[in-house]
């Protein structure tokens, strides 16, 4: 069991939009032979999309929405990757992926820097003490100079950083790389489908000055005195605890620097670590099986209508048609075909371990963050909503339609896409988002998938609060309650959510109604 607990590797990618992120996912799976060739997601010559993009709407418009699970095998390790969406109308999943990786690769563009997005999950893997390793990509496009960037890695993402490659120029005049990690050069031929060469140079001969020319060999020396000189030698113990990140340079377009990131990244990287339930801390060797549910994706598969709940494996081992006991309905569930993904291609598998991501059919079970156990009480934490930040009215477009539209709403709001309230008041369905991209994807997936035609209606709210009163204070509530009622609406768990309409009524609220509680994320 420890051998196969050792060799497992779970990490996400995770980036701003826009910094290469699928675009680095595909060349991993093409050195763990899944792929024959990547399918640059700019180019349209290639009419093939990338591999961790199935759905329409994300070949339409090149970006990623949901987050996708591929596994490969390389040099012996299991890798489990996780592609993450970078736009930040779609964080909350990210947020929710973070709580299922022993670790994160943080790709970040040369030109551009540390972006917004970049930060905020910087601040969650901080706060889950999860280690990173920094890719910086597109070395071969022109971008700021490697010392600034990484002094700006260092302020923005209050992290220490340690180069284990130098590049070696940029833009037009990029020679390759030189892989401090390893001794080793490797020279940069532009070329998409296959790998570059690499060749072992002692740094002070004159075969250097021979492959790159004088002055940039020059430059390279000075640079790694520098290197050696500004940054302690890099410690594995320091990264582990999340204090350092290791950080490589390369193009992940050109398919450079991936295979020196891949192969250092299996060396370091954590194997499944201990997981924090409520109850106790459950550590991954132990011999009873225990997982939760990170997230639920509808429609994998556009011919049948069914969903997929995506399980991490925290400790034992998973056997297919085993009993296991749902904790939160509290009865006995069997599995007869589990599946693990190459993306959209999935295989039925007999057993998993720890680290590794497990899809399970649902009919209707499931919710985000529940507990599979082998008959323990368990219950994982740390997948919580957040407050919503727009809202709109969901109206029926076509009547003949409503029990697809019904069907669509709820199996998107399993998925955590959005949340939906209820209005107390005259019962009709308020959605919720961070961003309004998300309305746009809600509207294109209810007429694609379901079949179900929706429209919008703008409501201008400024805060959903879940509301809960203090023990003994039951009657303060239903007044409030009776004085608001206007303004009640009902979350997906039957929960009283106050729809304050601007932030002024909800300081009045909370200074009127003292034994009342206002949250603003529904974990409480």
């Amino acid at each position: 069991m420890n051998q196969e607990i050792e060799r497992r590797r779970t990490f996400a990618i995770i980036s701003h939009p826009d910094a290469g992120k699928t675009t680095l996912t595909e060349k991993l799976l093409l050195f763990g032979g899944q792929i024959q060739v990547a399918g640059a997601v700019k180019s349209n010559k290639i009419r093939k999309s990338a591999t961790s993009d199935w759905m329409e709407i994300e070949k339409q418009r090149g970006i990623s929405v949901t987050t996708s699970v591929m596994e490969f095998e390389y040099q012996g390790y299991k890798v489990n990757i996780l592609d993450t969406p970078g736009h930040q109308d779609f964080a909350e999943d990210t947020f929710r992926t973070l709580t299922a990786v022993d670790s994160a690769i943080i790709v970040v563009d040369s030109a551009k820097g540390v972006e917004a997005q970049t930060r905020k999950l910087m601040s969650v893997c901080r706060m889950r003490r999860t280690p990173v390793i920094i890719f910086v990509n597109k070395m071969d496009r022109e971008g700021r100079d490697p010392f600034d960037l990484l002094d700006e890695l260092e302020q923005e993402l209050q992290i220490g950083v340690r180069p284990l490659s130098w590049p070696i120029n940029q833009g037009m005049r990029f020679k390759g790389v030189y892989n401090i990690y390893e001794q080793r050069l490797n020279l940069f031929t532009p070329d998409k489908q296959k790998v570059t060469e690499k060749v072992e140079v002692d740094i002070n001969s004159a075969d250097l000055d021979e492959r790159v020319g004088e002055r940039d060999a020059a430059k390279l020396r000075e640079d790694l005195e520098l290197v050696e000189g500004v940054y302690p030698a890099f410690s594995v113990e320091k990264y582990l605890e999340g204090e350092v990140a290791p950080v490589f340079f390369g193009s992940a377009l050109n398919n450079f620097g991936v295979q020196e990131l891949l192969d250092c990244f299996v060396q370091i990287a954590p194997c499944p670590r201990p997981t924090q339930a409520e109850e106790r801390v459950v550590r991954p060797d132990e011999p009873k099986f225990t997982g939760f549910i990170f997230k639920i994706t509808a429609n994998i598969d556009p011919n049948h209508r069914s969903c997929i709940a995506f399980c991490k494996v925290c400790s034992g081992k998973f056997v297919r048609n085993a009993p296991y006991q749902h904790q939160r309905l509290g009865k006995t569930v069997r599995f007869s075909s589990p599946t693990q993904f190459m993306a959209q291609r999935k295989e039925t598998i007999d057993e998993a371990w720890p680290g590794d991501i497990v899809g399970l059919p649902d009919n209707g079970i499931f919710k985000i963050g529940d507990t599979l156990t082998e008959g323990e009480s368990l219950h994982f934490r740390g997948l919580p909503s957040f407050s919503p930040e727009m809202f709109k009215y969901i109206e029926n477009a076509d009547p003949m339609k409503t029990k697809q539209l019904e069907k669509g709403i709820s199996q998107l709001m399993d998925e955590g896409v959005a949340q939906l309230f209820v209005n107390q008041f005259n019962g009709r369905k308020l959605i919720g988002t961070v961003g309004q991209l998300q309305f746009e994807v809600i509207q294109y997936r209810l007429e694609n998938e379901y079949g179900a035609k929706c429209r919008w209606e703008p409501v201008s709210l400024y805060k959903a609060c879940w509301v809960e009163c203090e023990p003994g204070y039951e009657d303060e509530l239903e007044h409030f309650k009776k004085r608001k009622y206007q303004y009640m609406a009902r979350d997906r768990d039957g929960r009283d959510v106050f729809l304050a309409d601007s932030g002024y009524v909800l300081t009045m609220a909370q200074q009127d109604f003292k034994h009342l509680k206002f949250h603003f994320s529904s974990e409480f």
